[in-house]
């Protein structure tokens, strides 16, 4: 049994890690008698993995009456892949994981899980297999930090009668003047304050988490050597820093002539700055005329539409002064008072034995867990919708965050449609060192200085930012809207522009081979864009072009004046050249009518062509040569494997080896010829957005390269066909008007900066990463979303807070510069306790699941499903021998982790991980790309679907929306236990919505829901509810409708009954059932014990 994990060297001073079987170390050191599960509701499958016993905690004693349970084989330990999660790990036997003679439902013989205990070992262990962080540089220092008190149920013990009371803290804001007060940062070296300790929240307040493992999956992008060539037009001249240069061009700063006001635009409301000369009112003290109280945080308002901020944090609201206990009981018995600990104990780290209590989820949606800060500060904090940690609350040192066992990093959405305050000015104010832009954390020292919160060098405030343009006061900096708002964009003044805007471009390539012409996709196509046509992003400048290509290539003469389009044919595929340069990609608004002519004729002009080739790979090289001086998106449709011309490929999927058990094969690209010139694109400023239109096997592993590494989207329509998949047929124009119509961003790019003492390590998404820290996008969407790993590289025992923030850089369609800056602030916090309670569970699973793909590409699917496996054992594993005093039996998990285990074994069985299904390769590939692509909000539903009855909907607890009332149905178990034939039941699964009907479904919601008399009536292929003037049909629509619009593509509905073909689908979803290759969620539980248990 391999013990994989994710992490295993998390930068503190490991060595990289090497892939490969070793033999054990510990040979003969396993134990023959598994542990005893003390609380099981079902039969305990017989022989579980055993795992040695090395120096780690005892199994829990056994009760009266229980007696050991002796293996049923005892052999030697085979030889294991040294694939260890953390360092100093051991390595547990390799042992088969059966279920007895004969298991129920035909059940074959899972794979085995991995595990391996995390106890200390003078035995030396070779390196680890998982994806460990870079060791350190030489400037790192990394030390285990002051010692925990042993007993920590909570982390926040109540001071005892005789102990040396520790110094006051106050709560302050960053923002307030206040003298002989030190601020937020490195304090004198003389005499260092202690770390923030949150304190116990009021009761009743929940928080959710879950930490899993740390994971350090290399970036092939990162790895290439592909230095792209730079065209942006960005760039920062201030201080002689080219911190955000996408361009890599460096020019001396020369000032502009000409100014531009200071402008603040919310809403329809537009603020205008005075002239920078206009004196500021005479006699103005400084330092003296702030307010006593946290001036830059009062009566600050998220920016509207913004999904509201929990403006009451689950802790306290800051690091509470120490007191002297009154004369009581406590003090009369210093056991009494430690009692006490219960009762404040958070209801994040509130005890939950896993196999005693079944019904886990909430019947709403989870909320993040919110972190412990100071209500001003939290007030003003980034939405947890746009940046995201995986723990809320960061540990001081990276040997704290390995023993927690708990992965850190960061989930961003930062393109993400919101309303949010734009700023114009001539100054955009930055710190002169790292180039951090000033944000809501950074601390006033008085009304001229203000010092960073990421670097704390201490910056003047310009002349220019001393107005504010909300209020149209002058001398109050803190009031500015940059320094109210953790979300904020900023109009770019000249300096940062190498060259004029680039206008919005579309190039549409379109396969238009036999194959593709028999789908009906093209009609499809042309159709949508007749429509959209002026809703396309962009203005006067905005150019269209068209490709099409079967065995040669079709280019399409637009040119003013003409009348009609001329079509163009290059068949030398093997030389591509363009014929006539400059009237193929034109001005939309000058041609409109000849593009209109083009799109209504081009489904026509190959109606009856026999050509069944597809030169893919020539047709792609001509449209990069038309793209490159402009930069722009590029729209490919395809519809089968090129098989001409570069890039040909040849089919490697075996279908008879879908449902195989061992190492998927070939999830890497077969050609690197996609890449490169993905690589090439993103140089000039060119994506590549990929349609996928197939009913066979088109190897989308090496296809979607030219998307990744471009900053492009994937999109895959499996067995698309015009009449016989109404279905996809409609979700594919759905989809097409989002893209067709959304916002878009040019030539931009991110780069992320954290507090000194943290570095980041890995990114996940779609990108090219130009330098350590810099994301070469060519273009930005809504849609996108991106994970980045992290590591501790110095402790952090100095600060109370850390800071995060992340920096887009963009052209709008309209022609604009545009910086839109998000920033993050979390607590530092120095005990295990406090880690847990503030993890937070989705954002772990997400992250894991891009480490695990990268994990199955690199190495193999097998060693990916067992780091994910390990990633519950060993955070389960180090919170009951670190944070719990009182051994119990059963498996312990805080509250905030009780969903991890659950959300692992979903991920398992879902289409990227799953073994043992029949699962067709491009199917699981493309899962594997929206695990990395898809925003933490869609990528949890396609995990972990919601279930909800539907059939008796009601108005209790209803919603009310724009006049819309909108049933809020529990959330259910994903099991079919939970199913009842006399009822309706609906799954929401991300990208597609079943409706399942039971036979015995009530006739009345048949009737006045589904329009049909029986239940026989139902259509096999049902995909829309008709609107009946009924209340119950209205309910079921708008609660379906409000599902949709919580996303931004759009989710096909499937009304399936028990003869359905989609049935099996909706079945495969209900994670927590027992399959043939898949244990039920009590088993997995079973083994997850039993591991922690050795």
């Amino acid at each position: 049994m391999s013990n994989a994990g994710f992490s295993s060297q998390n930068g503190a001073g490991g060595q990289t890690y090497a892939n490969g079987p070793t033999q054990s170390p510990f040979p003969g050191l396993y134990n023959a008698a598994p542990p005893v599960s003390y609380y099981q509701s079902s039969p305990m499958p017989p022989t579980m993995p055993v795992r040695p016993q090395m120096g780690g905690p005892l199994p829990p004693p056994l009760q009266p009456g229980q007696t050991p349970v002796p293996s049923q084989n005892s052999a030697p330990p085979p030889v294991s892949s040294t694939n260890n999660y953390y360092p100093n790990a051991q390595n547990p036997p390799l042992s088969s994981w059966n279920y007895g003679p004969r298991p129920p439902m035909g059940m074959a013989t899972p794979p085995p899980g991995n595990h391996v205990t995390s106890s200390p070992s003078p035995v030396p262990t070779p390196p680890s297999k998982g994806f460990g962080a870079p060791p350190p540089g030489p400037n790192a220092s990394v030390s285990p930090g002051p010692p925990l008190p042993p007993s920590s149920l909570s982390s926040w013990a109540q001071p005892q009668p005789g102990s040396v009371p520790p110094p006051p803290m106050n709560a302050m804001s960053p923002q307030a003047y206040q003298p002989g007060r030190p601020p937020y940062g490195p304090p004198p070296t003389a005499a260092p304050p202690p770390a923030m300790r949150p304190t116990p929240p009021p009761t009743g307040l929940q928080g959710t988490a879950t930490p899993p493992p740390p994971m350090a999956p290399q970036n092939e992008a990162g790895q290439s050597g592909v230095v792209a060539s730079n065209t942006s037009a960005f760039t920062d001249v201030e201080n002689m820093d080219w911190d955000d240069d996408p361009s890599g061009m460096r020019q001396a700063h020369t000032p502009s002539n000409s100014q531009v006001p200071n402008n603040f635009e919310s809403g329809d409301r537009t603020f205008t700055d005075p002239p920078s000369s206009q004196p500021g009112p005479a006699g103005r003290p400084i330092g003296h005329a702030y307010p006593s109280l946290p001036p830059g945080y009062q009566n600050m308002a998220p920016p509207s539409n913004m999904p509201p901020t929990h403006l009451a944090p689950p802790y306290s609201s800051g690091p509470a002064a120490y007191q002297q206990p009154a004369v009581g009981p406590a003090q009369l018995s210093p056991s009494l008072a430690g009692l006490s600990l219960q009762s404040q104990t958070p209801d994040a780290l509130r005890v939950i034995n896993l196999l005693q209590e079944r019904n886990l989820l909430p019947p709403t949606a989870i909320q993040p867990p919110t972190p412990c800060l100071p209500q001003d500060l939290q007030k003003v904090n980034c939405s947890p919708d746009v940046f995201r940690s995986t723990l809320t609350s960061i540990p001081q040192t990276q040997a704290l965050l390995n023993k927690a066992k708990l992965p850190l990093g960061l989930l961003l959405h930062p393109f993400k449609d919101l309303s949010l305050p734009v700023v114009t000015s001539s100054t955009i104010v930055r710190c002169r060192s790292c180039r951090t832009y000033i944000n809501p954390f950074v601390n006033f020292l008085d009304q001229r200085r203000w010092k960073c919160n990421l670097c704390y060098r201490v910056n003047d405030v310009p002349e220019e930012f001393m107005y504010n343009p909300v209020s149209r006061s002058y001398g109050e900096p803190h009031k500015r809207p940059e320094v109210q708002n953790a979300t904020i964009e900023f109009i770019a003044p000249s300096e940062y522009m190498l060259r004029p805007p680039q206008p919005a471009a579309y190039l549409f390539v379109l396969d238009v081979s036999h194959n593709a012409v028999q789908t009906g996709y093209i009609d499809v196509v042309c159709q949508s864009l007749l429509d959209n046509l002026n809703a396309l992003p962009g203005d006067t400048r905005t150019k269209i072009g068209f490709i099409t290509f079967d065995t040669t290539i079709h280019f399409y003469n637009l040119q003013e004046g003409l009348s009609q389009p001329q079509m163009l044919i290059v068949s030398d595929i093997e030389d591509v050249f363009l014929p006539t340069p400059d009237s193929l990609l034109v001005n939309l608004n000058e041609c409109k009518e000849l593009v209109q002519d083009l799109l209504k004729s081009l489904p026509q002009m190959f109606s009856k062509t026999m050509e069944t080739h597809s030169a893919l790979g020539p047709a792609l090289q001509a449209a990069f040569k038309l793209l490159s001086p402009t930069g722009g998106r590029m729209s490919v449709f395809q519809s089968q494997l090129p098989t001409l011309g570069v890039g040909a490929l040849k089919s490697r999927e075996d279908p008879n080896q879908r449902a195989s058990a061992k190492d998927i094969q070939h999830l890497s690209p077969a050609t690197d010829f996609y890449k490169k010139l993905a690589l090439d694109c993103s140089g000039q400023q060119v994506a590549v957005d990929l349609f996928m239109l197939s009913s066979q096997y088109c190897d989308l592993a090496s296809l979607g390269c030219i998307s990744r590494y471009s900053a492009g989207s994937v999109y895959y329509y499996p067995s698309y066909h015009n009449q016989h998949n109404p279905a996809q047929t409609e979700r594919f124009q759905r989809d097409l008007k989002r893209y067709l119509t959304r916002k878009i961003g040019f030539e931009a790019v991110m780069r992320i900066r954290c507090t000194k003492g943290l570095s980041i390590h890995t990114f996940h998404g779609n990108f090219f990463v130009r330098s350590t820290d810099l994301l070469s996008l060519p273009n930005v969407n809504p849609d996108a979303g991106f994970a980045v790993q992290m590591s501790i590289e110095e402790n952090l025992v100095d600060m109370q807070v850390v800071s995060f923030q992340a920096a887009l850089l963009y052209t709008s369609s309209k022609g604009e510069r545009r910086i839109r800056v998000h920033t993050m602030c979390l607590p530092v916090v120095n005990s295990l306790s406090d880690i847990f309670a503030g993890a937070d569970v989705q954002a772990i699973t997400g992250l894991l699941a891009s480490m695990a793909v990268d994990r199955s590409v690199t190495a193999s699917l097998s060693d990916a499903r067992d780091a994910m496996t390990n990633a519950v054992i060993d955070s389960l594993a180090s919170y009951r021998t670190a944070v719990l005093t009182i051994q119990q039996p059963g498996l312990l998990s805080p509250s905030c982790l009780r969903l991890f285990p659950l959300y692992i074994l979903a991920l398992l069985k879902q289409k990227a991980f799953r073994t043992g299904t029949s699962t067709r390769l491009d199917d699981r590939v493309f899962a594997m790309c929206q695990l990395k692509y898809q925003p933490l909000a869609y990528l949890m539903l396609m995990i972990h679907p919601a279930l909800y009855r539907v059939d008796d909907l009601t108005d209790d607890g209803a919603l009310n929306i724009n006049d819309r009332t909108i049933p809020q149905p529990c959330v259910l178990q994903l099991s079919v236990e939970k199913l009842s034939r006399e009822g309706a039941f609906l799954m929401d699964a991300g990208t597609v919505v079943y409706l399942w009907v039971g036979r015995n479904c009530n006739p009345q919601f048949l009737t006045q829901v589904l329009g049909v008399a029986n239940y026989a009536a139902i259509p096999q292929t049902m995909t829309q509810l008709p609107e009946l003037d009924t209340a119950e049909s209205t309910r079921t629509r708008a609660f379906v409708c409000w599902l949709r619009e919580q996303r931004p593509f759009y989710p096909t509905l499937h009304v399936i009954k028990d003869e359905s073909q989609l049935k099996a689908n909706f079945m495969q979803n209900m994670v927590e059932d027992r399959t043939e290759s898949a244990l039920s969620y009590y088993e997995f539980l079973l083994h997850v014990q039993q591991q922690i248990s050795k």
